[in-house]
Order: C-alpha cells, then sequence, then structure tokens
C-alpha cells in the first residue's frame, strides 16, 4: 500500500463557498476561480483519496474572522472535520468557548498575513485558548517564527506550526527562524505541519530543496508529533497543484509503513480526537 490507499487525516486544508458563503467585504484578498473549494467538492476528494478525517483551517483570504462557513463544513461532516477558527484578538471567552462546542480545537495566528506586530497584544487571548485548552497555530515565514516563539514563551499552550515554518531553503538549517522552531520541537511543546512545501520551495515538484527542513523537523518533533496537510485548493499556488501527487511525496520521504500510518493517522487522532 501507499499513501494513496492508506487512511489518512488532512491537517491543513480550507473551504471556500462564497456562491453559498459570501466573502467579506473588507479581506485583503478574494479567492476565485481554481481557488475556491466547496464542501461538496472537498468531500470528492476525501472520497477519492481515503481521507477519513480532516483539520480545516478557517482562511484569511475571503473570511478573516468570519468563521460561518467552517462551522457550517463541520456541523454537515457527520464528526469528520474538525477546525481551527481565525478569531479577533479581543474574542472573549465565551466567544471561543462556543467555538470550541462547534468542533473547533484552536485558533490561528497567521503573521504572513498581518505581519508580526498585529499580535504582539494578544497576551490576555491567548491566556483564554489556554483556560480552553485550546491549541494556537502559528503560521510565520522566514525569521518571522522567531518571534512568534518569543510571543508564547512563558505560556503554557498548545501550539500548532504550519508548513514546516516557511524556512528559506538557501539560508540552510541553522536560519534563526527554523532553528528556533526546531528548539520548539526538541521541548515537546509544540507539533508541526510537515505541509505547505510549494510555499517555500524554490524548485519546482517534487520541491526537493524542502526535504532536508522536513526531515530535520521530524528529528526534533518526532513522528508523534507531525501532522501531514495538503493545503487544499492550493490557495495562491506558484504553480498547477493536485492532491496525488502530494500524497507521493509522502511515500518517497516516509516509505515505511508504520511511519506514514503514525504521520497520517496516529499522531493527528490522538491530539485532536478525531474519532473518539
Amino acid at each position: 500500500m501507499t499513501a494513496l490507499d492508506e487512511p489518512k487525516i488532512d491537517c491543513h486544508c480550507h473551504v471556500l463557498d462564497p456562491g453559498k458563503h459570501p466573502y467579506r467585504d473588507d479581506v485583503k484578498y478574494r479567492p476565485a476561480g481554481q481557488e475556491i473549494g466547496t464542501a461538496v467538492q472537498f468531500n470528492a476528494i476525501c472520497e477519492a483519496y481515503r481521507v477519513e478525517h480532516a483539520l480545516l483551517v478557517g482562511p484569511n483570504s475571503g473570511y478573516g474572522e468570519d468563521n460561518r462557513c467552517l462551522l457550517d463544513v463541520i456541523a454537515r461532516g457527520g464528526g469528520r472535520f474538525k477546525g481551527i477558527a481565525v478569531v479577533s484578538n479581543d474574542a472573549s471567552e465565551t466567544y471561543l468557548a462556543n467555538l470550541k462546542r462547534q468542533g473547533i480545537v484552536g485558533i490561528a495566528f497567521n503573521a504572513t498575513y498581518h505581519g508580526v506586530d498585529y499580535y504582539l497584544n494578544t497576551q490576555p487571548l491567548i491566556e483564554r485558548v489556554v483556560a480552553l485548552d485550546l491549541f494556537l497555530q502559528l503560521q510565520g515565514e522566514a525569521d518571522q517564527l522567531t518571534a512568534l516563539v518569543r510571543l508564547v514563551e512563558g505560556h503554557d499552550v498548545k501550539i500548532i506550526v504550519d508548513h514546516c515554518g516557511r524556512p528559506n531553503p538557501g539560508r540552510g538549517l541553522s536560519q534563526p527562524g527554523f532553528a528556533a522552531l526546531c528548539e520548539l520541537g526538541r521541548s515537546r511543546r509544540a507539533v508541526v505541519k510537515l505541509s505547505g512545501l510549494a510555499k517555500y520551495s524554490t524548485t519546482a515538484f517534487p520541491y526537493e530543496d524542502a526535504w532536508p527542513y522536513v526531515r530535520a523537523l521530524t528529528d526534533s518533533f518526532g513522528l508523534d508529533r507531525c501532522l501531514w496537510g495538503s493545503d487544499w485548493p492550493f490557495l495562491r499556488a506558484p504553480e498547477r497543484l493536485d492532491y496525488g501527487p502530494l500524497l507521493s511525496i509522502v511515500d518517497r520521504l516516509f516509505p515505511d509503513a508504520h511511519e506514514r500510518r503514525k504521520l497520517l493517522w496516529e499522531t493527528p487522532r490522538r491530539l485532536f480526537g478525531f474519532g473518539q
């Protein structure tokens, strides 16, 4: 068997359905055309590729802090989906608790979209996340991650890091942001998504200049703290992407079936309680 045939949990994907859930007027970017991915289309992906569960991430693009599309898909998913929501920095504990009751397991900080300074005064929000036992998902690129890691120091918060930390492949494994991410992995305080290779690779598929970073993160975090995500439907992709070829990269990086099962199934099922 290969990753195509094995049961899996996709830990980074989006649903964008402006026909059913219109975009907000004030967002910076409004996905269109092939970037749109409806619930119907994603369910077809799940059936074709044996995706048993998914962690859906609320996109800043299109919806911003409007989580109605995300919550609707979770509610209609029959227990297959959970979510990461985008919220305002002053979101109340009551609001966050209501999201949690609807299947949200964490909130997202995306410095690639808002910049790091946007999150500098979020200590009260982080404390509310801790109180509700939610995850804090961090996305930064290059050395942004150094500042994001400093932001959460001193908080006993469960951390997810997106897309391998989006390092700069030309700067090597010792670049400050990536080194901070590896140190965070060794601390056992966080989990990392081995996803989004196309977002930081400087080469075409299969993005081999990103592979050393995947391997270094696997060593630092261990597969009991690594997740896989497709990033479907591939917003702002630099080239055409398809689900099957991305899974073929998993086979090449993790040829051992036991390792793939831990990455694709056991770890996300344990962390997020899928099927329980």
